[in-house]
């Protein structure tokens, strides 16, 4: 493999480096008592005492790993280290530590905590690469990937007036993180700014644990568009309006959901759609529905295909108000994600690394967002999965084990110094 570590560890010896897996199990074990709520259910959302409380224990963590630590201005923790040859750009790698309302232990800690013990790694074994590092725990990633949005410049004003379930909006939050809402241009990094950056994170779905498989090399991440679709008709008694002159706005938006299933899995490929949330109008049993209002999103590696999927839906839309009596309009929301295509020679590093480390792989997308999506604005991207146990994230019930996570953690280690050696 070559010399690349300034004659300090070389070879056959950098070959034979591995994270300590009791040592990564623990320190999740004692991230997770961070945030709890009045039932011991995990609750770590951003912003709220848990998740100050627990930035604060993994800030720890990184200076352990002789890390230089600081908040940048959109509440992100940076742990630095420095390289060896002037003027390469930095390696960054990292994910997030907050949570939705009562979920998991693993969604985001992982690929955190992996991250950190990567730096220990290096630094127990005085390995010096040639690219500065940057480890990165982002803020708010579950409540609109706050952070490594405002590092990649595409944190919109309006979007600090959000609120999350704490009762903080992300301009107070980024206050209490550290922050300071006054200077977020000082977070924005240019784009080129890094050499590349890696993520670990647990699956979230069931393909791995399923198939038996160790690792998932990330091929990109997913594209995602929402919108309000309202459905009218004609609200009328439901007592003596017969069956055959009525125009139900809730059985119009039955058939349109029915409708969004079928043409998703009529397309070829990997999309998704999707109706998460319905509301009758005016809500009352004796009364026939005139208003519905109801989400959809649809999900993609393709603009393109969400773009068709979407007209066949539209399609299917038309052809329902013409036997219904009803008429739908469809709002398209802000909250459009743009597909992430991870970069193809970082997943090839990623599959010798894992072929190195004698894992088992396979290509994947991602089917739900994550912080490297912003990030690949600004930098070539790679995103290694772990398996998550029966395909459960965002609950309590969420798990991956030890060894799984020792497993992508050695991926990461490893693809990290492969990248050092190659990249300039």
């Amino acid at each position: 493999m070559g010399v690349f570590c300034c004659g300090l560890i070389t070879g056959h010896a950098q070959e034979a480096l591995r994270v300590n897996q009791d040592r990564l199990q623990g320190t999740l074990e004692t991230l997770a008592t961070y945030g709890k709520d009045a039932s011991g259910q995990p609750n770590r959302v951003a912003f709220s005492d848990g998740d100050i409380q627990g930035r604060a224990y993994v800030a720890g963590l990184m200076k352990q790993a002789g890390l230089q630590v600081r908040t940048d201005a959109a509440g992100n923790l940076i742990g630095t280290r420095p390289g060896t040859v002037a003027g390469l750009k930095p390696l960054g790698l990292g994910s997030h530590i907050d949570m939705v309302p009562h979920g998991g232990n693993y969604d985001g800690c992982v690929g955190s905590l992996a991250a950190i013990e990567v730096a220990r790694v290096l630094q127990e074994n005085q390995v010096q690469t040639r690219h500065p590092l940057e480890f990165i725990i982002f803020s708010n990633e579950e409540g609109g990937v706050m952070g490594s949005r405002a590092m990649a410049g595409a944190l919109k004003p309006e979007a600090l007036q959000v609120v999350n379930s704490t009762g903080y909006s992300m301009g107070q939050g980024i206050q209490r993180l550290g922050g300071d809402t006054t200077r977020l241009q000082e977070a924005i990094r240019p784009k080129g700014s890094f050499a590349a950056f890696l993520e670990l994170h647990i699956e979230q779905g069931g393909i791995l644990d399923r198939e038996g498989e160790d690792i998932g090399v990330v091929e990109g991440i997913v594209g995602l568009r929402w919108w309000d679709v309202t459905v009218k008709g004609m609200a009328n008694h439901a007592g003596t309006t017969p069956m055959g002159l009525r125009q139900d706005a809730l059985l119009a938006a039955a058939r349109f959901i029915q409708a969004v299933n079928e043409e998703a899995k009529g397309m070829d490929g990997k999309q998704v759609a999707t109706v998460g949330r319905i509301a009758a109008y005016p809500g009352a049993p004796n009364v026939i529905p005139g208003e519905v209002v109801l989400s959809l999103e649809i999900r993609d590696l393709s603009d393109a295909v969400i773009d068709a999927l979407y007209e066949r839906i539209l399609e299917r839309a038309s052809a329902i108000t013409q036997d219904s009596g009803t008429t739908f309009a469809f709002e398209a929301l802000d909250t459009t994600g743009k597909p992430a295509l991870t970069d193809p020679r970082i997943q090839q590093t990623i599959q010798e690394a894992a072929d190195a480390l004698g894992l088992s792989r396979r290509n994947m997308q991602s089917g739900a967002g994550h912080d490297a999506q912003d990030m690949a604005l600004i930098a070539p991207v790679g995103m290694i999965f772990v398996p998550s146990n029966g395909g459960i994230s965002h609950s309590p019930e969420e798990y991956t084990s030890r060894e799984d996570m020792a497993h992508g953690a050695d991926v990461l280690l490893h693809t990290l110094l492969l990248l050092d050696q190659s990249w300039d």
